[in-house]
């Protein structure tokens, strides 16, 4: 996003914030129906259209959310959806993918009340490794044959009882409505925006066998004091990289193993 749609989300992310630090408000319930409000938009072209306008006041697009709303969620999703339509957004595609962000992150915080936030994460990074080694699977989620309700009933069977209940909604409502994106690069978004829930980053690291404790706090630490940054380890264990780690921050690649310094030394030679 850009412009005044960046700047629309910013300011609903500030009032969802302020909005969850109430304990009362509950966090999932809130997500729900923030969910269901990205499946109206999303499904309905014209109406997303006509609550961008920019021709239309803010308050006018506000009364008409408010109108088709109220009754359908709470009092708190009405509010939230009616500060969004106020604003001003460079497409009406933004509107829809902000709420749906604002959805997984009152999900997320639901799970960091609750102390499972952690658990998320990890289980995010674990499900996207197993999605990304198994082209059967893969290929079953991302079936544009196969239906939504046949495509939940598959997760529920696979993270049913295995994963956190926040962990399992949001991977459902990726898979079965994931509007245009890959499986791969939702996956990245959701553990993106876990990892921003403690203003975090996080490191993808692979290396040749499990680190210890020790090695998890020391990288932990450099990478934190590196970055400015508190830094979430999403571990992977390759044999592939014969020694040393990986480390990929964003698009950054850290690489500081026995593999590459051998292709180093190749090249050099080579050349």
């Amino acid at each position: 996003m850009n412009g005044a749609s960046r700047e629309a989300l910013a300011a609903a992310r500030e009032r969802l914030d302020a909005l969850t630090d109430n304990t009362s408000v509950d966090a999932a319930k809130l997500a729900e129906e923030l969910a269901s409000v990205t499946s109206l938009l999303d499904r309905e072209v014209s109406l997303r259209r006509v609550l961008t306008d920019p021709a239309q006041s803010g308050e006018s697009k506000a009364e008409l959310a408010t109108r088709l709303l109220s009754g359908q969620v709470g009092g708190e999703t009405v509010d939230l959806v009616s500060g969004l339509v106020r604003s001003r957004w460079s497409q009406s595609r933004d509107l829809v993918d902000s709420v749906e962000e604002l959805a997984n992150t009152a999900d997320l915080t639901a799970a960091q009340r609750g102390g499972r936030l952690d658990d998320v994460e990890d289980e995010l990074f674990r499900f996207g490794r197993i999605v990304g080694s198994d082209t059967e699977l893969r290929s079953a989620l991302t079936s544009r044959t196969a239906t939504a309700t046949a495509k939940g009933e598959l997760l529920r069977s696979l993270l049913g009882g295995k994963a956190q209940p926040v962990t399992e909604r949001i991977i459902v409502r990726l898979v079965t409505h994931p509007r245009g994106r890959s499986l791969e690069a939702g996956l990245d978004s959701l553990s993106k925006l876990a990892a921003e829930r403690r203003n975090r980053m996080v490191a993808v690291v692979t290396s040749a066998v499990p680190l210890s404790d020790r090695q998890k706090q020391r990288l932990g630490a450099a990478l934190a004091k590196l970055y400015g940054r508190e830094m979430h380890l999403n571990l992977d264990v390759d044999p592939a990289v014969l020694g040393g780690i990986s480390v990929r921050v964003g698009d950054e690649i850290i690489n500081g193993t026995v593999a590459e310094r051998l292709e180093e030394a190749t090249r050099r030679m080579a050349g």
